[in-house]
């Protein structure tokens, strides 16, 4: 009998917006699944991006993500099939913007996101799928509900847009991930950064490159997401890049970087 491949969380995460967080999260989501994992993505962003990026109406979203943190469904209940096989999404609603006046007094308000996916796991029937990766989509901040994605991932996954302040934001998410590791969730890796929206054309954009190499060796993947006009368009029509033009370079970079972080995966899994 096959042993059950165990299921690995990822957050995305970046206290800074418009660097390529939420379409990492929808485009890895999709190119995991296209390659065989069961994945879903948990939408905790309150502007519900990633929902409406995989052609999830918001009139359609009566239970959401701001139901589970809050107790009132379990996290399966509010889970939905996108148009890409293997691939669901647990969606977001604008509610989530007061989730955290609403959690702030109970004492496990750091870990409702991490009790709500042990639940599902534990309760899990046969006929309900098993998701062999989980990707978080966090907002644009350092607020509860970022922490909350963190204390229950095994790593994190951080997207960094080649700008000239990158590496500014990116100690300042290292230094949240170092506290939350010590205070919250020991087990809490950097599983790799991404740099997103290169542009070859932009000499800025290599040497920002090479100063992240530098500053974070191995731990920065080895792919590369170009800026690309489909990958920007794709959104709009409620779809992955790589269902909206398989062949255009950002689809092809984020199988590549699917395909990377399976092998990272594996080889965290023989250490």
């Amino acid at each position: 009998m096959t042993k059950e491949v165990q299921t690995r969380v990822l957050v995305l995460a970046n206290q800074k917006g418009g660097v390529g967080k939420t379409t990492t999260a929808i485009n890895l989501g999709t190119a995991l699944a296209a390659i065989g994992e069961e994945v879903l993505i948990i939408d905790l962003d309150p502007q519900g991006n990633a929902s409406t990026g995989l052609g999830i109406d918001r009139r359609t979203r009566t239970v959401s993500t701001y139901d589970v943190l809050i107790g009132e469904r379990e996290l399966l209940d509010v889970v939905l099939p996108t148009a890409v096989p293997r691939l669901h999404v647990a969606p977001s609603t604008l509610d989530l913007l007061g989730v955290e006046l609403e959690i702030s007094s109970h004492k496990d308000r750091t870990f409702k996101l991490r009790d709500a996916i042990a639940r599902m796991s534990s309760n899990r029937h046969p006929d309900d799928p098993h998701f062999t990766y989980i990707l978080v989509d966090c907002p644009p901040s350092l607020n509860l509900l970022t922490i909350n994605a963190l204390s229950a991932a095994n790593s994190v996954v951080v997207p960094l847009q080649c700008e000239f302040f990158a590496l500014e934001g990116l100690s300042q998410l290292l230094s949240t991930v170092e506290q939350v590791r010590k205070s919250l969730n020991p087990g809490l890796t950097i599983h790799g950064v991404v740099l997103t929206m290169f542009d070859a054309r932009n000499s800025l954009a290599s040497q920002v490159v090479a100063d992240v190499r530098e500053f974070m060796g191995d731990k920065v993947y080895d792919t590369v997401i170009p800026r690309n006009v489909r990958v920007s368009e794709a959104p709009s029509h409620g779809k992955p890049v790589l269902l909206y033009d398989l062949k255009c370079t950002g689809s092809q970079a984020y199988l590549k970087l699917a395909s990377e972080v399976i092998q990272r995966e594996h080889r965290l899994r023989a250490a």
